[in-house]
């Protein structure tokens, strides 16, 4: 899906590591929410209340995921999933775009 209709935008912007990691929330009808963000490059960890399905639309990056001892690289087009209450690792190698989905 390259676009979403019928939703609410939060003017606000998310804003972590110094401005490094931004995005904008995206509220559905449905009660459902979703980020939409930019990563610049560097190394970040992440704690999530909810479980999250990310998307990276474009860039790159390594994920370490909760239980796991090796990155995973994913790049356009790829996705990953992180359960609810836990923390992950991010290596982003460039600029990415990511969308990032609250299931739950």
């Amino acid at each position: 899906m390259s676009e979403f209709t019928k939703v609410t935008i939060v003017k606000e912007a998310n804003i972590y590591f110094d401005g490094k990691v931004t995005s904008r929330s995206i509220l559905f009808p449905d009660g459902s929410k979703k980020t939409l963000g930019v990563m610049l490059p560097g190394e970040y960890e992440f704690n999530t209340d909810q479980k999250e399905i990310i998307e990276i639309i474009k860039g790159g990056l390594e994920v370490l995921l909760p239980k796991s001892d090796k990155w995973k690289w994913i790049e356009e087009g790829g996705t990953f999933e992180v359960p609810a209450k836990s923390k992950f690792g991010l290596k982003v190698k460039r600029i990415t775009d990511y969308c990032c989905s609250f299931v739950g």
